[in-house]
């Protein structure tokens, strides 16, 4: 068939990313359109589809082979499922060099170790470490956990599986949420609050009881350890003040299914430093004043985020990231800046004019309110003046 160049575009992107002919999902498609830096295309669609959110990429002069799922047996047991070489992984997450445990870490792993069905969800600014918090807690227990990264575009196929053209036939593979159950393990919905209402479909799931496949009618149950965690920039309100785009208010049914909700604010400045530290340790780049510094001047930007001064914060992760920058250019202003210049212009700044300050020892992180007059400012008496 004859493509226009756009659509020749995207075919020749789709296929070096996923192989000549290749079957993709709605994801892949607006994966591949992105990368190619071209619309959706909507136009490879319904003509190409060969399956339950299956569309097969054509050649050039050959249309596409229309495939037809098998209908269930009248022997429910007897599905033409596909085992998923999950089976053969090793889903538990590595050990994090140099990870502190902190915050709500502890409650956690008890609930882990528990055994018990009680799905969490965990709701905190970007970058304080709410994923890699649980994913520790289950690298210390050796438990398999299984992240799913959630989008708008997560629908029931992508979580509970769909029909996938596997060698020329069509069959069924259980998606991630069926694996979890299957195994035992634990399913994490990493930024849940990006999903649409299509994640209803884990209702039955988040009541820790089966689920009806409703494409191959099957009954699944979840195997004893089965839990559900979940995380998020917001409570599933949305995003009050448009920090984070994208987010979306979540039904009030889906977010009454979740046990307990832990709040996860920034780690103290005792606790920071120490993962700051350990960071440098990692990189082979130690300087217990830089680390100090850069923990009080995270502390003062947030103080002054939180009082309404900025719009900016500085998140523990974008810390690493200046440790890791240090450590590659060896200078340590040119760490900062490379690793504030995300933010526009007036922001960056201030954000380097405020660590100047404190590398001066004009702010200290100190707290004492006895301090003389002539004592360099606080972390906690600095204001907005700094901006």
């Amino acid at each position: 068939m004859y493509l226009t160049p756009r659509k020749k575009l995207f075919v020749d992107t789709a296929a070096k990313m996923f192989g000549d002919g290749a079957v993709l999902t709605k994801a892949q498609k607006h994966e591949a359109a992105d990368k190619a830096g071209i619309p959706y295309p909507t136009w490879f669609g319904k003509n190409f589809s060969v399956g339950y959110n299956a569309y097969k990429l054509p050649f050039e002069g050959v249309a596409p082979t229309s495939v037809t799922a098998p209908a269930p047996d009248d022997d429910l047991t007897v599905v033409n499922l596909v085992a998923s070489n999950m089976e053969k992984q090793n889903l538990v997450p590595a050990p994090f060099e140099g990870f502190v445990a902190w915050g709500n870490f502890s409650k956690i792993e008890k609930i882990v170790k528990s055994g018990l069905f009680y799905p969490i969800f965990v709701t905190g600014l970007s970058g304080n470490g709410k994923t890699l918090m649980i994913e520790q807690v289950h690298a210390k227990m050796h438990k398999d956990l299984i992240r799913v990264n959630i989008t708008i575009e997560t629908d029931e196929d992508d979580l509970l599986g769909g029909f996938r053209l596997i060698n020329g036939e069509t069959k069924f593979v259980p998606g991630p949420v069926i694996e979890a159950m299957e195994r035992g393990c634990t399913l994490l919905l990493d930024e849940c609050d990006l999903g649409s209402n299509k994640l209803l479909a884990l209702q039955p799931v988040l009541e820790g009881k089966g689920v009806f496949l409703k494409k191959i009618n099957k009954w699944i149950v979840p195997k004893d350890g089965f839990n559900v965690m979940a995380t998020a920039n917001t409570k599933g309100k949305g995003s009050e003040d448009g920090r984070f785009i994208g987010t979306n208010i979540l039904n009030e049914a889906f977010l009454e299914r979740f046990a307990v909700t832990f709040e996860q604010p920034y780690a103290t400045a005792a606790t920071e430093k120490k993962i700051v530290v350990n960071s440098m340790k990692k990189y082979g780049e130690v300087d217990d004043e830089f680390a100090s510094n850069l923990v009080t001047w995270a502390e003062v930007i947030r103080k002054t985020f939180y009082d309404g001064g900025v719009d900016e914060v500085i998140s523990t992760r974008r810390l690493d990231h200046i440790v890791k920058a240090f450590a590659i250019f060896g200078d340590k202003m040119e760490a900062i800046e490379l690793c504030v210049a995300r933010f526009d212009g007036d922001t960056k700044a201030s954000f380097l004019d405020l660590y100047t300050k404190i590398d001066a020892g004009v702010i200290t992180g100190e707290t004492d309110e006895t301090k003389e007059e002539e004592a360099p400012a606080t972390a906690a008496s600095f204001t907005q003046e700094a901006f």
